[in-house]
């Protein structure tokens, strides 16, 4: 019987492999970052195939150090970074360009046409999300406009669309041979299309933004004992395993610490600060400019929907110091380094931050 669960954390700086045995301790794991590429200010991106080989690398070193193969694995569940938007050709697995990630602001006069022309009370009505960079659609709409292969490609059926979760899951499970193109209510609810309501993708949203239905994965639940696909003999696993599991990142965390229950609430720090409140089988409009947004669902069981705030900088502030200024040499000392930051007067430095997110400030002023 195999013994093990495979997480797979592919995160905005970089991506984890985790082995659990059946008490959920942690037998093995590996950690590998990926580069940050800032094409012009504004513009954050990923190099889709470099996050794939991150996570074949992460996974195969995770097995090794656990002394045990593939076949020992009983499923694969994948966490992610959210909204950071991939477009690339089904029969090639070949990405059209790099992935705009969700901290990028390339999008914001295309948002602010979607706000002019009227559609912010439609996207907030059906999405629970305001018209902002942030999210994935105004994305796939900025690379459609931009780049005419990938326009005549989906027009085709021959782009297909995903988060950062969808990539993977569609390697993993065959990529050009027959693999999976999935995402979770969580993953979708971030992307500007989905309806909270319907649980899937919604035309009307889809002609506002000019996308092609035929590009975007289907929906499935975030975690389903009907797997999404079965992991190939030649990749990182070398065995048949179920990929059943998928969380954006945030909700995975939620879900993690065991906020199960409507009124339940998390704050993780990360390269970013969220939190997130359960708010049960009830979509909450926020009355201060949170987000509506989904939890998670089981299997064939009710969605669970959140609240959620956002401060889009805190630990990317770090790497930032690090990579960029060369004030620490690594992340652990930031620690000390915030002690003797005290003395240094009149030195003070503030990254480019994406877009600030007020929705957080907004929800301690009022609790």
């Amino acid at each position: 019987m195999s013994r093990f669960v495979l997480a797979i954390d592919q995160g905005t700086t970089s991506t984890r492999a985790m082995i659990f045995d059946r008490e959920s301790n942690v037998i093995a794991m590996d950690q590998r970052e990926h580069q940050q590429i800032y094409p012009q200010p504004g513009w954050v991106e990923h190099d889709p195939m470099e996050i794939r080989e991150r996570t074949q690398q992460v996974v195969r070193t995770a097995l090794e150090r656990a002394g045990i193969g593939g076949g020992d694995i009983a499923a694969v569940g994948i966490t992610n970074q959210r909204e950071t938007s991939v477009v690339w050709n089904r029969h090639t697995g070949q990405p059209y360009r790099n992935a705009i990630v969700w901290q990028d602001t390339r999008t914001d006069q295309l948002c602010a046409q979607l706000e002019r022309d009227g559609y912010g009370p439609l996207f907030r009505e059906r999405t629970g999300l305001p018209i902002s960079t942030y999210f994935s659609g105004p994305k796939i709409r900025w690379l459609l406009e931009n780049d005419p292969e990938i326009r005549a490609a989906a027009e085709k059926g021959d782009a297909l669309f995903g988060n950062i979760d969808t990539w993977l899951i569609w390697w993993l499970t065959g990529g050009p041979n027959g693999g999976a193109h999935v995402t979770d209510v969580s993953n979708a609810s971030r992307t500007m299309l989905m309806n909270l309501q319907t649980l899937d993708w919604d035309d009307e949203l889809l002609r506002a933004l000019q996308i092609p239905r035929q590009m975007l994965p289907a929906i499935r639940s975030s975690s389903d004992p009907n797997a999404y696909g079965y992991t190939v003999a030649d990749g990182p696993l070398g065995a048949r395993v179920p990929v059943c599991g998928d969380l954006g990142d945030q909700q995975a965390a939620l879900v993690g610490q065991a906020g199960l229950k409507p009124g339940m609430a998390k704050n993780t720090y990360g390269t970013g600060c969220f939190v997130l409140l359960n708010t049960g089988t009830e979509i909450v409009p926020s009355k201060y400019g949170l987000l509506t947004t989904v939890a998670c669902r089981f299997g064939d069981g009710p969605c669970v929907y959140a609240l959620e705030g956002s401060i889009a900088i805190t630990g990317a502030l770090v790497q930032w110091l690090r990579d960029n200024l060369g004030l620490i040499s690594n992340q652990p000392r930031s620690r000390n380094s915030r002690a003797r930051s005290r003395i240094m007067a009149g030195s003070t430095s503030f990254p480019s931050s994406p877009e600030p997110s007020r929705r957080t400030g907004e929800l301690m002023r009022e609790g």
